[in-house]
């Protein structure tokens, strides 16, 4: 029997529930497409070739340069995030990736970082100590066991039982020089904070994604920011496309961002105009506003690729097999 039932002031009497609830879920995600056509053409999205990669500021392309080379020989997703990413963990004179990143409050350099790859498998690693490329770390703990993270003392302890390289903890000069270059109080600076995310689109239509970080200088002892975080560093769809971020972690991680970013490629955006929406929503309830500190890269199963950023010094690398280059925040003057 159909019973009719009541919509606002008025009753549907003639179809069922069912086919009420559909048609009208019909009608809001066509809203939704239409209103998303106007924010690409707003916003459109770059397109490139597979393999495609791409990470998060001009340091970037160092290591998009190594996974291409990885990816070429060795066809691994994989393989490609990690070695890339070991060449920011391995760059002394980068001090926010590493062990040459800046310590913590307690004179300690304390590292994040994760990876997922197209099975929606992922691995983590936080706060993690003297272990030279916390990415593979991560990777372990993805392959190796059937946890995602592992934090602190214990993921050192299973990195070191898998054989991966570490060094002696022992910060206490590169804090007393880090004293000496900044006597006052830590604050969310656009250089105390840089990340590397790394994106790469294989040529089977497949997605992986990998985050490392040595996080905020001066942080508390067990802080841990939005870089090992699944969902606000990095995530990963495989069946759309993937998200990374850079900035403030605390910022990301409350809004899950990279995950939202996702959510908003599954609704149609270009890969550039979710990014610029994610921060938009994110600046709506922000006192902060604009001053936030939040920048994301995002890439599509399509190929298209984009990125935006509250920080007008943001920039991101874009490798392809015949062209590797640094571009800049799209989102200047748009927000």
């Amino acid at each position: 029997m159909r019973l009719p039932f009541r919509v606002g002031n008025c009753y549907a009497s003639h179809m069922t529930r069912r086919k009420f609830l559909k048609s009208t879920a019909v009608g809001v995600l066509g809203a939704t497409a239409a209103t998303n056509a106007g924010h690409a053409a707003d916003f459109p999205g770059e397109k490139g070739e597979a393999p495609l990669i791409i990470s998060t500021w001009p340091f970037g392309k160092a290591s998009n340069d190594a996974a291409l080379k990885v990816f070429l020989k060795s066809g691994s997703l994989l393989d490609a995030v990690e070695r890339g990413i070991w060449v920011t963990e391995s760059d002394i004179n980068n001090h926010s990736v590493g062990l040459a990143g800046k310590p913590n409050a307690a004179g300690v350099v304390q590292l994040d970082a994760c990876i997922m790859g197209p099975d929606h498998k992922a691995g983590s690693v936080a706060a993690i100590e003297g272990i030279r490329h916390p990415i593979s770390a991560a990777r372990r703990v993805m392959e190796k066991t059937n946890h995602v993270m592992l934090a602190g003392e214990g993921a050192r302890m299973f990195a070191l039982e898998q054989g991966l390289e570490s060094v002696p903890i022992n910060s206490r000069e590169l804090y007393d020089a880090w004293q000496k270059q900044h006597p006052s109080p830590v604050t969310h600076k656009v250089d105390n904070h840089d990340t590397i995310a790394l994106l790469i689109l294989g040529t089977d239509g497949n997605i992986a994604g990998g985050c490392s970080t040595s996080g905020l200088a001066g942080k508390l002892p067990g802080r841990v920011g939005d870089s090992p975080i699944l969902g606000s560093g990095l995530y990963v769809d495989n069946e759309i496309g993937a998200a990374g971020a850079t900035g403030v972690g605390e910022n990301v991680m409350r809004y899950c961002a990279s995950f939202m970013i996702v959510e908003f490629m599954r609704q149609g955006m270009p890969p550039g105009e979710a990014c610029l929406q994610a921060i938009r929503r994110i600046v709506k309830t922000e006192p902060t506003g604009r001053e936030l500190s939040i920048n994301f890269i995002a890439l599509d199963k399509t190929g298209r690729y984009g990125a935006a950023g509250t920080d007008n010094g943001f920039a991101y690398s874009v490798t392809m097999r015949d062209s590797s280059r640094v571009l800049p925040n799209p989102a200047n003057g748009k927000l």
